[in-house]
This record gives C-alpha cells, structure tokens and sequence, in this order.
C-alpha cells in the first residue's frame, strides 16, 4: 500500500497561521523520511481554523525544504482561474522541482460566498465550464492543441521536460466521469463524500479514456484518520477534529482548532452529540492495528494500491505521531 498526505494547514488553539504554515514544512519533511509517496496542500479562502490559500506558493517551499517526495496541491479550485495561468505556475514547478509535481483540479469555491465573490467575478459560470476548462489546462500542459487552434502556438512556458501529473478531486459521480473522460488519474475524496464511493470509482476505471500520459486507470483515495497509541487515547484525540466540525457548521467558537480540554468540557455537557458525529462520521479513529485494519478494508473495498491521509489533532505533535504510528505499520 502507497501512504500519501493532504495537508488542510490547520491553525490549532493558541497557534497562528505562520506556525501552522511552519508545521506543515516539519510534517512534508518528516512524511519523506517514512517513505510517504506524495504530499498535497489544499486551497481554502478565510476559511477559519484552516491556513493556507495558495497552494502555489506553499509547494515550492515544501520543496525546497525536501529533496524527493512528490507535492502538489489538493486542489486548485479551477473555476476561479483561467487553465492557461495554471498551466503556467505548475510547469513552472515542475522546471524547478522535476518529476516532482502533481496538479491537483477540484471545482469547491473553497470558502464562503463572500469571499468567492471576492475572489471570483461569476464562479457558478466557472463550474458550468468546468469541463472546457480541465480539457484546456490538459491541453496546455501537453502541449497538444490542434494546429487550427488559437492557442496552438502559446506555450504555458517554461516548459519542463517531466510535465506535471494532473489528477482531478472529487466525491462525487461527476467528477469521477470528467476524469475518466481527459483520461486524468482520480482522487475520490472519501472523507468527506455521503455517496456510495465503491460505485464511483469502478464507474471511472470502466469509463475511462486514454487521452494523455496515463495509459490505465489511476485512483487515489482520500480518508481522514487519526491513529494513536491506543484506540482511548486516539478517540480522545478526535473530540477536537469533531468539535471543530460542529463549529463550522453552527458558527461560535475562536475559529481555531479547538483544544482538548475544550472538547472535553463541551462533550462532557453534550454526551448524545458526540454520539451522533461519531456514528455519522467517516473519520478512522484508533491505535495501529485498528487504523490499519480499517485502511485495509477500505483498500481492498476500493481496489486502490493508495491512500491518502488527512488528519487534524489538537496538537502538531499528535498530528506527527498519528502519521507515523500509520507508516510503522503499513509501510
């Protein structure tokens, strides 16, 4: 089984979005020493508790600071960008950092209306195009537009010699069915799907379309999980992960990952609640043998050689010891 990241940027409770930014660097250089394949930086825009909004500029840091594992981004959220300025920014990572760069497209606004209004002019004409757009980025990174093309003689320079790995992100039937059709691998988001996720991605492997570089079929999928040394101590751990859920959906609180005494305090006085997140969670929670037990279920249900691993604690350090507990035993 190959072991990924994706990395949300979370700003814990007395931290701020420059230590969250600095953790991430330990967490890229710490998954390349346990032999994690790739690492990915999601985009969020004033999306409270979550720091990073341009993947962009965080993976040539992440970068520099590591020397093999593969980084990207999960995702840049095309319908706010035109495809040829992302072909750009992403060739020119793949130039600076070769055979090291996944593109990672998903079409979330990535925040709240008001600040995808900010952002974008008409971001519901960006998802209505969306299928244009991922055939024209593909076009651009390829460099394949028909001679009769207006674009055929524009280069999304430079050009690397190794053109960036495009995936696309999704939870959904569509998503899986765009993909198929660019003949793009896909990253079925798991965690945070309510559809039957088996179906999706079997309709992708028997929709599928060779059109680029990928000649089968390629499909990572995407889980939230925390690991600890017990399965106590690791449900103990996610009060916060579930806490923060219920947050963001209410409204209240700092807007920063909660702590662990306040999880405590709130679960404490609300018992049927966490009762409630927990049964209709997806989050894996508990020590190495359950969390291995769970991923190589999930594996096998899937038919996916890859997992890729999200997980938010209430501190960095359990957040580091999750992931490696997960690698000593699946690696």
């Amino acid at each position: 089984m190959k072991l990924s990241i994706l990395d949300q940027s979370p700003i814990l409770q007395g931290a701020t979005p420059a230590d969250a930014l600095q953790e991430s660097v330990k967490l890229v250089q710490m998954a390349e020493d346990l032999g994690f394949t790739r690492y990915w930086i999601a985009e969020h825009h004033d999306l409270a508790g979550l720091a990073c909004s341009a993947p962009e500029v965080m993976i040539p840091y992440l970068g520099a600071h590591t020397e093999k594992i593969r980084i990207g981004s999960g995702a840049v959220l095309l319908p706010h960008y035109k495809p040829y300025k992302i072909a750009e920014l992403y060739n020119m990572l793949a130039t600076l950092f070769p055979n090291r760069i996944d593109v990672g497209i998903g079409r979330a606004p990535g925040g709240s209306a008001e600040a995808t209004m900010a952002l974008s002019d008409n971001f519901l004409e960006g998802v209505r195009k969306m299928p244009g757009s991922v055939e024209e980025l593909l076009k651009f990174l390829y460099n394949d537009f028909p001679k009769e093309h207006m674009f055929s003689k524009v280069s999304a320079s430079p050009v690397p010699i190794v053109p960036p790995e495009p995936w696309l992100l999704g939870t959904s039937g569509k998503s899986a069915v765009l993909a198929a059709e660019n003949g793009m691998a896909y990253a079925f988001g798991q965690f945070m799907s309510d559809h039957d996720g088996s179906e999706i991605v079997e309709n992708y492997r028997n929709q599928f379309k060779k059109k680029g570089a990928l000649d089968t079929p390629s499909v990572i999928l995407s889980v939230a999980a925390i690991c600890a040394e017990t399965t106590e101590k690791a449900e103990e751990l996610a009060l916060s992960t579930r806490l923060w859920g219920i947050q963001s959906e209410l409204g209240g609180g700092s807007g920063r990952i909660p702590s662990l005494d306040e999880a405590k305090h709130y679960f404490s006085a609300n018992e049927e609640i966490r009762r409630e997140k927990e049964a209709s969670s997806n989050l894996i929670v508990g020590s190495p043998r359950v969390v291995k037990q769970k991923l190589t279920e999930l594996q096998e249900q899937y038919c996916v050689d890859e997992l890729m691993i999200v997980t938010i604690t209430p501190t960095y350090k359990d957040r580091m010891r999750s992931y490696q507990l997960i690698a000593e035993e699946l690696l």
